[in-house]
């Protein structure tokens, strides 16, 4: 137990009241999403998600006052086996997973649902924050690489073999807080500029591309001959960038139609030409854009968007839930709500700034990066910026799993913060 005078000392207060409002604007809008004005239904009712979300949201402070009242030394001489509890816990979904819209990554128990890949997710951010805490680690040692790398990959693998894409996806956002910590910035530069070849390759002939990156490096090796001495080697890494760029553009069709399956090709096509097929894989992404723009400035009102009530977009009260806030609320909600999350989100980079223990700081960093990219993600698949990927917008999208990781992954970090005066 902690040892604080009063329970709740030290608790950054401004960071709970940011969370409340998250998840209440949450709970009002998955009311809103599966509202029937035919039925009329009670916000408690719970036989609806509205009323299930509550009980989720109930039970979720309950898990905050256990996470606060917890001594946080606790976090640090148990991080390697609740990381090693929830891999276990990924590998069993495998074998007695129950299998949802593509994806063995549930645990049916009667009618509730748990996702084990959403607690991997606060489980990973501690083992990296535990593995980090001795100061004598340092970056750019080959062992230190290549523990972290199996940290992360251990995860990234069984989620990958559960066949939940975008969920492994998250674990992505770890790179950079190892980068903040002092990891060379090559991972991240290989990775964003993979990722704009691959997206130029999907949208311009591959010949054009290959003959413009040719056209581009004579000059840039033309510089670099009349400007260095010895200019072998930086002439061999232009070559070797050059090559690499050639090799991601010619994959993308070997990745997209022999590694995707049928479903996350349709993801692709509906993010590159969501009109070639509209009524098909266009669908989502079409009628969340029409939901949203249909709710001008000001929105609506509550309770009174058509494209939720006739149930035009799906999954509206999960990966789609932005889109009942653009509807009802307009610019002005959707304004309002993306405000608080980056209010949230500069509030957890603070936090974790100032703590003086360095497994806090980490810690705290993967928090804010974490919650980054389910809301860079969720809100960017909604508007057509991203594929779909099935990611849950954080404290809005309907589920206990969702909640319930959240919720953890950040009261651990506000009782880390909240212990920083006990840190000589």
């Amino acid at each position: 137990m902690r040892n604080n005078d009063g329970f709740t000392e030290g608790i950054d207060w401004m960071t709970v009241l940011l969370y409340i409002t998250l998840t209440t604007l949450g709970w009002l809008n998955i009311y809103a999403a599966v509202y029937d004005p035919e039925l009329n239904q009670s916000i408690f009712d719970f036989n609806y998600s509205s009323g299930k979300q509550l009980l989720w949201i109930a039970c979720s402070l309950v898990l905050v006052a256990f996470l606060i009242l917890i001594d946080y030394k606790f976090y640090d001489a148990f991080a390697y086996i609740i990381y090693g509890l929830v891999m276990l816990l990924l590998m069993l979904v495998l074998v007695a997973g129950k299998e949802v819209a593509g994806s063995k990554s549930w645990f049916e128990i009667g009618s509730i649902r748990v996702q084990p890949s959403e607690f991997a997710k606060f489980a990973t951010a501690l083992a990296i924050a535990k593995y980090l805490s001795d100061i004598t680690l340092k970056l750019d040692q080959k062992k230190t690489i290549m523990v972290l790398a199996a940290i992360i990959g251990l995860p990234v693998g069984l989620i990958m073999l559960q066949g939940d894409t975008g969920s492994a996806m998250v674990f992505s956002v770890f790179i950079v807080v190892l980068f903040i910590e002092g990891l060379t910035p090559i991972p991240i530069i290989l990775g964003l500029s993979s990722g704009v070849l691959l997206i130029l390759a999907l949208l311009v002939d591959k010949t054009i591309l290959t003959i413009g990156f040719g056209v581009l490096i004579v000059p840039i090796i033309g510089l670099i001959i009349y400007k260095k001495r010895h200019f072998i080697k930086p002439v061999l890494l232009v070559v070797a960038a050059y090559v690499f760029a050639i090799g991601v553009i010619f994959s993308v069709d070997y990745v997209v139609y022999h590694v995707m399956k049928p479903h996350q090709q349709n993801r692709v096509k509906a993010l590159i030409n969501p009109d070639g097929d509209p009524l098909g894989y266009g669908w989502n992404v079409t009628q969340s854009k029409i939901a949203i723009g249909s709710g001008g400035f000001l929105g609506k009102g509550f309770l009174e968007g058509t494209q939720t009530k006739f149930d035009y977009v799906p999954e509206q009260s999960t990966d789609f839930i932005f889109c009942t806030i653009g509807e009802e609320h307009g610019w002005i909600g959707s304004f309002t709500v993306i405000s608080l999350f980056v209010v949230f989100m500069i509030r957890l980079f603070y936090l974790a700034d100032r703590q003086k223990m360095r497994m806090a700081r980490v810690y705290g960093y993967c928090v804010a990066c974490i919650i980054f990219f389910h809301f860079l993600v969720n809100i960017g698949m909604t508007i057509g910026l991203f594929p779909v990927v099935g990611i849950p917008l954080p404290f809005f999208s309907y589920g206990g799993s969702s909640l319930w990781s959240f919720t953890i992954l950040l009261f651990i970090f506000l009782n880390l913060d909240a212990s920083k005066s006990h840190v000589l």
